[in-house]
């Protein structure tokens, strides 16, 4: 993207305002904060980014509103990361220029999550207004300084304790306990426990959802999100969207989650083909606009190459004929032309397919008065249920309510408390686990697949990790150096050789982009065994679940209806319009 484009409805920027260009109709931005007229926060005008002579990305250019909230999408490895690192300052660019509003307050992830000097989840929490707790102590003991003095009380000791008290009030001391509290309610963590909960006692899980917290709480002017839903279940998920709708904050978020997407932005980033390009809107409506950009540039890219076969066919004819001066300022006007380079475009999406070795019985699992238990605690009580061939399952409820171990109990890898559950004898699953925690990582690529496919030839072998975006030396690749969006790529192939008549994915989609998710979907699309599927991805969950199995406390509840209507009826019963 090189500067404003009215094609898209996007926005120009002259004279420090903010104009809209629309296109034809009503644009209606996700809330009535989105006006045409706003105050720069910062800018990237043509940006480019080059390690050595690796070029990362080029002519990233935009401009962000204070207010508006930036959702940038695009495939993993495209450079979105080291575009929040432009922001801050962390990255110079090779190219171009970034322009921040001065005084302009970022906040960030921690991705070490060290919470250093904190003791308690509370501390963790409000590390950023570390100063004003601070202050707040030292007014504290002002004040007892003051009890204890009495009619001794000097001028200078009310000055200075009338100086804190105004600063205090000033830097927000008398607001941050309620934002602290109620953010770390939201993110699931009870207010009252975390004052004296250390911070030591916390799984992985939850330091990320208190270091998304810490992010929420921070005094800042712009949030930058790098994938905040990850790891969410689903009723945090929508509490943070709620949040973020609400809050005065400017956002910028990383994230494939395309109803969370949806639900907060007002513009959309696209990195792809090593630039980028913005539009107006969310991601439902980003998706017609860069099909219509695309298809507009298809045929200008066409109509041009038609035009210079033609001139150049003149040229040809009547270079040395009558027509010489005419055919030789067309040549000239030839060479000057610039040409339409073709669509941006990053490698293809992964070609996945589930084929079974064989259809299966009508009856997958039978589920009898199923309880599970860990020490301590009961996770699921006397649960009956049914899992018929062809059904596409979710499996919803909060973190730590015990999924994982409902699936490890019903596929026989744990013992029941009580009760019992019964694969059918013709049944082949496949588990998709989602710490990915099966795969090989001393193995390379190529010899996973071989111990699979033993038979298989090397371009067979080769073919296939191709068809997962693994092509030439990477197929010699250690499984323990990949990301985690390539590890899921290999977890994926390995299970569409498993022939499996029933799959079950175990949050599938935390590491893939938007275009891997969406081949996933094609692909469970044309599946005709059975799934069971966990998953905080509320566009996955619309797009393939048929039926959906929620955690109530203890109790699992059997909706047999698509996730969209339990949706329905789950807002119904919470009161929600």
């Amino acid at each position: 993207m090189a500067g404003p484009d009215r094609e898209s409805g996007g926005r120009g920027w002259h004279g420090g305002e903010c104009l809209a260009f629309l296109r034809p109709g009503p644009f209606r931005a996700p809330d009535s904060r989105s006006t045409s007229l706003c105050v720069t926060l910062l800018s990237l005008s043509n940006v480019g980014v080059s390690f050595g002579a690796t070029e990362l990305f080029k002519n990233v250019t935009f401009t962000v509103g204070d207010g508006e909230r930036w959702g940038i999408i695009g495939r993993n490895g495209a450079g979105k990361s080291s575009i929040f690192k432009l922001i801050t300052g962390e990255l110079q660019p090779t190219v171009g220029s970034v322009a921040r509003r001065p005084g302009l307050r970022h906040a960030l992830l921690d991705q070490h999550r060290a919470f250093e000097g904190a003791t308690t989840v509370w501390e963790a929490g409000a590390a950023a207004w570390r100063d004003v707790i601070a202050l707040e102590k030292r007014i504290a003991e002002q004040a007892m300084e003051l009890g204890e003095l009495g009619d001794r009380v000097t001028d200078e000791v009310l000055e200075r304790f009338g100086r804190d008290q105004e600063r205090f009030e000033a830097l927000g001391g008398y607001v941050y306990h309620a934002r602290v509290d109620a953010v770390l309610q939201g993110l699931g963590f009870d207010a009252e426990e975390s004052r004296t909960r250390p911070v030591a006692s916390l799984s992985g899980g939850e330091r990320g959802r208190v270091g998304l917290a810490a992010q929420l709480i921070a005094p800042a002017d712009l949030l930058l999100l790098d994938e905040p839903t990850n790891h969410l279940d689903l009723d945090t998920t929508t509490w943070l969207q709620e949040w973020l709708q609400d809050a005065d904050e400017t956002v910028i978020v990383v994230s494939h989650d395309r109803a969370f997407l949806d639900a907060i932005c007002t513009h959309i980033l696209h990195v792809e083909g090593r630039t980028s390009e913005w539009y107006r809107g969310n991601y439902s409506q980003f998706v017609p606009q860069r099909a219509e950009r695309r298809l507009t540039r298809d045929r200008e890219r066409e109509k041009q190459i038609a035009y210079v076969k033609k001139e150049e066919e003149y040229i040809r004819r009547n270079l040395a004929g009558v027509n010489s001066f005419q055919a030789k300022g067309k040549r000239k006007r030839l060479e000057r032309l610039p040409r339409l380079a073709p669509p941006p475009g990053d490698p293809a999406a992964m070609s996945l397919h589930f084929e079974l070795a064989e259809r299966g019985g009508d009856q997958v699992i039978a589920i009898d008065d199923l309880s599970v238990e860990v020490p301590g605690r009961v996770l699921v009580e006397k649960f009956t249920a049914v899992l018929r061939r062809n059904d596409f399952v979710a499996l919803v409820g909060p973190n730590g309510a015990g999924k994982s171990s409902f699936i490890s109990t019903i596929i026989g890898d744990r013992a029941p408390a009580s009760g019992q559950a019964r694969i059918g004898g013709s049944i082949t699953p496949a588990w998709f686990r989602q710490d990915l925690g099966d795969l090989p990582l001393r193995k390379s690529l190529y010899d996973t697949i071989q111990d699979l496919r033993p038979l298989w030839s090397r371009g067979q072998i080769q073919n296939c990790l191709g068809a997962f975006g693994f092509s030439g030396d990477e197929v010699q690749r250690e499984i323990g150096t990949l990301s985690g969006g390539e590890r899921a790529r290999v977890a994926l192939a390995r299970m569409t050789l498993a022939h499996a008549n029933l799959l079950i994915l175990d949050e599938p989609t935390n590491h893939l982009d938007v275009e891997n998710i969406e081949a996933l979907e094609d692909a469970l699309e044309d599946y005709e065994g059975t799934v069971l599927l966990v998953s905080h991805d509320r566009a996955f969950l619309r797009e393939v679940a048929t039926r959906v199995w929620a955690f109530d406390g203890t109790r699992l509840r059997d909706f047999d209806g698509p996730f969209v209507e339990w949706e329905q009826e789950r807002a119904r019963r919470a009161g929600k319009p």
